[in-house]
């Protein structure tokens, strides 16, 4: 696999500038990468997935050892016409013990198994951070947009109530073309920016709502419910994270590249470096259904003592000695189609990794030709739109000063201005939501450092340390 484009790729790298206190002077806002940090903290999943491979592992030592052996006491051949111990030289009280040995290599193959169940769940966790920064960035993203929307909104309001109080007092003094409508106009979209804010703040209430579980503590979500003066905020960043691309390599390669590009990628992705593992797990039970073939040892031995004969002769003890094993005679039944039924399942373990395949490669074309358009619209917007839009603003606003112009053209004017900048803003925002969709599938990319380059990433928030 090639190497990154440069090593300060990493996954969620972002700016980091000066930032605003949203609500109070000490509280610090949260960062992207300081968000994704905190709910990898507060993922009870994670926790829970470590036990259950150490539950694993351990359960891997025990499918190691042999079945206990068995211990056998009976008193033999007593006679029943006076239960006398001396009275019959064959009566006797046996003491034996008993080992089955599993067939072939069965317990090996066991612990094999078991093993490669347990080394699923590093990986598991490893997509599953990755999956949860995904969620996280772009929850973080949105409640951004919102925040950022209101803000222009805020500010376009005082232009609008600056461009009422001029037609007001123009239409006071019966100087120029103002009219009623005009007034009326200018209230009116107010009221839609009233409007366009309560929708927002249903939005921005909406986003902190599903951000704040990820962010907070469990206990601490438990206690805010109880007391309302407790309830977790969600105060973030005013500055747009710059989020880098992990790998330039497929966005820059023709389709029919790419192709054989990204299969060198995901193959080091840990879901499906994790699907290895279960078709590690799948042959590993064909090779146990193929030990059925072989014969179940056993071993077993006795002690039987006699009691001396009536007339005070000593009566010898006797020692006994045997093996069992049986004999896989009739297979056709059982052992073949064992076999061919795990054969089958390993073929339907090997289906499900090419269909994931299938669908990492789905979703990353689908995101790269989404976030190409994407860059296209937004030059569109930063070169030729919003300049143009900016230019019809002072021409419109300068033939209204002058009387050669309408009022309703400069309102007009202004609307397309906020539009645009709001939309820009939505540009801007799905760019970086993109950017870490396309970002996941290539999160396996860290996993093939070093330990040293691994801590520095770790260090600065945005490995997947296993």
């Amino acid at each position: 696999m090639k190497k990154l484009a440069s090593p300060l790729l990493v996954l969620f790298s972002v700016f980091v500038g000066q930032e605003q206190v949203f609500a109070k002077a000490t509280a610090e806002p949260l960062t992207l990468k300081k968000s994704i940090q905190l709910a990898w903290q507060n993922d009870p999943w994670l926790n829970g997935n470590k036990h259950s491979q150490k539950a694993l592992e351990l359960k891997s030592d025990a499918e190691g050892t042999l079945d206990d052996p068995k211990i056998s006491m009976a008193i033999a051949n007593l006679p029943t016409n006076g239960f006398d111990f001396q009275q019959e030289a064959m009566t006797q009280f046996k003491l034996g013990i008993s080992q089955t040995f599993e067939r072939g290599n069965s317990l090996s193959i066991k612990q094999k198994q078991l093993r490669f169940e347990a080394e699923q769940y590093p990986l598991m966790r490893a997509d599953r951070k990755a999956k949860v920064a995904v969620k996280v960035g772009q929850l973080w993203l949105d409640l951004f947009r919102v925040n950022q929307s209101i803000a222009l909104i805020e500010q376009n309001r005082s232009l609008f109530e600056q461009l009422g109080q001029v037609a007001e007092a123009s239409y006071g003094s019966g100087v120029g073309r103002t009219r009623q409508q005009d007034i009326v106009r200018a209230q009116l979209e107010l009221t839609r920016l009233e409007d366009k804010l309560y929708q927002l703040s249903e939005q921005q209430g909406s986003i902190q709502g599903r951000l704040a579980p990820w962010l907070f503590d469990v206990q601490l979500e438990q206690k805010s419910m109880a007391d309302s003066a407790l309830k977790p905020s969600v105060m973030i960043s005013n500055l747009l994270p710059n989020i880098d691309l992990l790998a330039s390599e497929p966005m820059q390669a023709s389709r029919q590249e790419n192709h054989h590009v990204l299969v060198g990628y995901f193959a080091h992705h840990p879901a499906v470096k994790a699907m290895d593992k279960k078709v590690d797990m799948s042959e590993a039970s064909t090779e146990l259904a193929k030990q059925k073939y072989q014969p179940q040892w056993g071993v077993n031995a006795s002690y039987g003592y006699r009691d001396d004969d009536p007339f005070g002769q000593s009566r010898a003890d006797l020692f006994s000695v045997g093996v069992t094993f049986d004999l896989p005679l009739f297979t056709e039944n059982k052992q073949d189609k064992s076999v061919m039924s795990s054969y089958s399942q390993t073929q339907a373990v090997k289906t499900e990794k090419q269909l994931l395949l299938r669908e990492m490669l789905t979703g990353f074309f689908s995101a790269k030709e989404r976030l190409l358009r994407l860059n296209k619209r937004l030059d569109l917007y930063k070169d030729k739109l919003l300049p143009q839009i900016h230019d019809q603003v002072q021409a419109s606003l300068t033939a209204y000063t002058n009387e050669a112009g309408d009022f309703a053209e400069v309102v007009r004017a202004r609307i397309a201005v906020l539009t645009a900048q709001l939309e820009q803003l939505s540009i801007d925002v799905t760019k970086q939501k993109l950017i870490l969709e396309i970002n996941y599938f290539f999160v396996g990319t860290l996993t093939n450092e070093n330990s040293q380059q691994s801590n520095q990433k770790l260090a600065q928030g945005v490995s997947y340390e296993q």
